[in-house]
């Protein structure tokens, strides 16, 4: 599934260049812990987090995740969309708790 179409078939706010767009996802990885996320999630996943913040934009990008998804309705700052377009990383904003964004994607078949 590409991103365009998980947030299409979600309804999630989403901030995402062309080329983030297009990317397709390969898979689904939940967590908070910054190094957690480094040391195991994989490329092409989506993330879902609260962490709202630069650092999460920058460990997308090194990780090369699809995705961001901010669960929980946690602000948003300018400053991390800014970045994340920058960086080619699509980035969701959505009220629900990591639980049911979760079950959203098993919906998806992701």
């Amino acid at each position: 599934m590409r991103v365009k179409e998980f947030a299409q078939k979600t309804g999630f706010k989403i901030w995402a260049s062309d080329k983030a767009l297009e990317r397709e996802i390969a898979g689904v990885f939940v967590g908070d812990l910054l190094s957690w996320v480094m040391g195991n999630c994989e490329a092409d996943q989506i993330w879902i987090t609260v962490q709202s913040h630069l650092n999460s934009v920058a460990v997308s990008a090194l990780k090369e995740i699809s995705v961001l998804v901010i669960a929980q309705g946690a602000p948003i700052e300018q400053e991390m969309i800014d970045k994340a377009l920058e960086e080619d990383i699509a980035l969701c904003a959505c009220e629900l708790p990591a639980y049911e964004i979760c079950k959203k994607c098993v919906e998806l078949g992701l």
